[in-house]
């Protein structure tokens, strides 16, 4: 918004149409290019088309006839809000300063004409506000843009000219770059007591009173605002609640009073300092240009330019000490890297070295566990074989399996009896039950007795079946069949405590040796034989931390493991089954790694493992592992073996933080010696 107050008669009434702000100018351009006809002529110049339309008037692009120099006239053709002390000023002004390079020249006048006219040289790039309304401009662009409209200002107020309406819009820019000053419709003469209103948000706040004197400085203001511009895309202090706030306000007097207050009060701007490439000084040189405090600001237009050529001359510099910095700091940053590059290696070989010891001793204990677990269920196994082959429990068998429960009684005894007799002289003192299936899959006889699963169905257990399989009871295959020689089945949920157990079974034949007559079982829980085995392989290193784990390499899901509690799997069994599944990455490198050693024998070592139970429980077992993975012979399980990465690194780990700490020391020296040398030469250079 512009508003300008004249020499003489007093201010307009506030009724009257004032001159316009950027968005009204922009829309002004838009209509003019549906002007047709100029609205007068100028002799000797040919009217080529309208660049656009003002409150007094409209601006077209003309072409000398002699010359064929193109040239933009200015005709006042608004009559009824013509102030003529507007055109007379600004054509004294641009007569007066015609000389200097970066002011628009005035070419001819035409006082006389209808309507009045003046010539001035036409700069084909456009203003500066269409520039900007296009993105902020570069810092290298806006240094020498700013250098020109100093050079003008400077020429101007040395004539004694104040601009007082400083703006975008009011710099012209030519094809060469350079930009030129114009529009001095609101200029004072440096001894002149009359007020002069400028553009809001680019005013200084004591230029906005209607007694204000005008000052060299309001200039310097309106500068730091159109530099702030440039360099962040928007005025200082211009945002839709400050536009809102002086809108709100009635009379000329009240919008510049809200105008004075918005701009003395509101928070400094701080986008200038997190625009890119803003360097300290040049941001120095706005803020100080930006001072509300008149008396804090620079005095006029060849203050911040000797500011400016001040930047540039420490910038100048740069290149020189950057060279003088660089020969001892490249060698420093020889010497460091050399240094650091040994440091690295050694630290990476001790890691390399400590992880492989790590994973051999883990390895070493997952193949004694694994073996020893593989030993321990062939054992079972046999000992339920000797039972199967008992001549004497076949016929009975054979006799009782298919009558009532209650009619079971001699069958019943007779494996209570052998139960009990193996109990006293095998393992099966770790066993969870003993139970023994028809050839149908209906449980005949279980020890501990159970109600719940004597005469039921278990033909879908994979125990039965030997599919390494769980069927769905209402879906099993037609020809299903008894297992025909011993199986250790998949693990499953009981429903008793939740936990993963495991079935050993043994086919029972008939005399003839040619048809299964039962199925002969024993059940255990996974976590007994793992805490089992694990008490002795504690018992070998107690200065590490493992933990024991068995996963089913099938499917890749945890079956056991040292943290797996049954509140854990109290939950829904497809989700928890789902969330105990090995991260895939760590699935294809064990399956790569099998492949690789020709083999499907699995023997992994992992030095970067992700426990699936850090889902259940990532407070303790969040973050990476060392891990060996050994399989059980005869089962489709594997033993896990791991113990925390980070406590294995742990003396790398100080061994590094060691030679870090002396390294930055010995840094840290260097480079303040080097600071220190040059400090003093910075001094020296900048007294001379």
């Amino acid at each position: 918004m512009t508003v300008d107050v004249v020499d003489e008669p007093p201010p307009r009434p506030l009724d009257e149409t004032l001159p316009q702000d950027e968005s009204q100018a922009a829309r002004s351009r838009e209509l003019s290019a549906t002007t047709e006809l100029p609205p007068g002529e100028v002799p000797g110049f040919q009217i080529i088309k309208c660049l656009g339309t003002g409150a007094f008037g409209s601006v077209w692009l003309a072409r000398e006839a002699n010359t064929g120099k193109h040239v933009a006239v200015k005709f006042y053709s608004h009559r009824r809000g013509l102030d003529w002390s507007l055109l007379n000023r600004e054509v004294e002004k641009l007569a007066v300063l015609y000389t200097s390079r970066n002011i628009v020249s005035l070419l001819q006048v035409g006082w006389n004409s209808d309507p009045p006219f003046y010539v001035m040289e036409y700069l084909e790039n456009g203003s500066l506000g269409d520039k900007l309304a296009r993105g902020p401009a570069s810092v290298v662009e806006t240094v020498r843009v700013a250098r020109s409209i100093l050079k003008a200002l400077v020429h101007a107020h040395g004539a004694g000219i104040l601009h007082c309406d400083l703006k975008p819009a009011n710099v012209l820019l030519g094809a060469d770059g350079e930009a030129r000053l114009c529009d001095f419709g609101q200029s004072r003469l440096s001894h002149e007591q009359n007020p002069a209103l400028g553009t809001l948000f680019y005013m200084a706040p004591e230029q906005a009173d209607l007694k204000a004197i005008p000052d060299a400085r309001w200039d310097v203001f309106a500068f730091g605002a159109l530099l702030h511009h440039m360099l962040t895309g928007q005025a200082p202090y211009r945002t839709p609640e400050n536009e809102a706030l002086i809108q709100s306000a009635e009379t000329l007097e009240e919008k510049l009073s809200v105008y004075r207050r918005v701009v003395r009060h509101s928070v400094r701007p701080v986008a200038l300092k997190k625009t890119p490439g803003v360097d300290r000084r040049l941001a120095d040189i706005v803020e100080k240009c930006l001072r509300t405090d008149p008396s804090k600001r620079f005095s006029n237009a060849q203050a911040v330019l000797n500011s400016l050529d001040a930047r540039d001359r420490q910038r100048a510099r740069r290149p020189w000490i950057a060279v003088g910095l660089l020969g001892p700091t490249l060698l420093l940053i020889a010497m460091i890297y050399i240094v650091s590059q040994i440091g690295t290696d050694a630290v990476e070989s001790a890691r390399h070295e400590v992880t492989q010891r790590a994973l051999e001793s883990d390895m070493l204990s997952a193949r004694i566990l694994a073996n020893s677990l593989a030993e321990e269920l062939s054992d079972r196994t046999r000992e339920l074989e000797v039972v199967a082959d008992l001549a004497g429990l076949r016929g009975l068998i054979v006799e009782f399996s298919g009558r009532p429960y209650a009619e079971r009684g001699k069958l019943l005894t007779a494996l209570d009896d052998l139960k009990r007799e193996y109990d006293k002289r095998i393992s099966s003192g770790d066993d969870t039950s003993w139970f023994l299936c028809d050839s149908h899959g209906k449980q005949v006889w279980r020890a501990p007795e159970s109600k719940d699963t004597i005469d039921r169905i278990w033909a879908h257990r994979d125990y039965f079946h030997g599919h390494n399989n769980e069927y769905d009871d209402d879906n099993l295959p037609a020809d299903l069949q008894p297992i025909h020689s011993p199986h250790v089945s998949l693990a499953f949920r009981s429903h008793a405590t939740n936990k993963f157990m495991f079935a050993i079974s043994v086919p029972v034949w008939d005399a003839t040796g040619m048809h299964v007559i039962g199925v002969l079982a024993r059940t255990t829980h996974l976590d007994e034989l793992r805490q089992q085995f694990g008490r002795r392989l504690r018992g070998q290193n107690d200065n590490v931390s493992r933990v024991i784990a068995i996963v089913d390499h099938r499917d890749w899901i945890l079956r056991d493991h040292t943290g797996l509690t049954s509140e854990m799997l109290s939950a829904d069994s497809a989700s928890t089954l789902e969330r105990l599944k090995l991260d895939e990455k760590v699935v294809e490198r064990m399956q790569s790694r099998m492949n690789r050693n020709g083999s499907d024998v699995l023997e992994v070592q992992d030095d970067d493992y992700l426990d699936p139970l850090a889902r259940l429980d990532p407070e303790h077992y969040a973050g990476r592992w060392l891990a060996a993975v050994s399989a059980i012979q005869g089962t489709g399980w594997a033993v896990i073996v791991q113990e925390r990465r980070d406590l294995a690194m742990e003396p790398v780990d100080e061994m590094q933080r060691g030679l870090t700490k002396f390294g930055l020391w010995a840094i840290s020296i260097s480079f303040g010696l080097i600071v220190v040398l040059w400090a003093i030469v910075m001094r020296a250079m900048n007294r001379r």
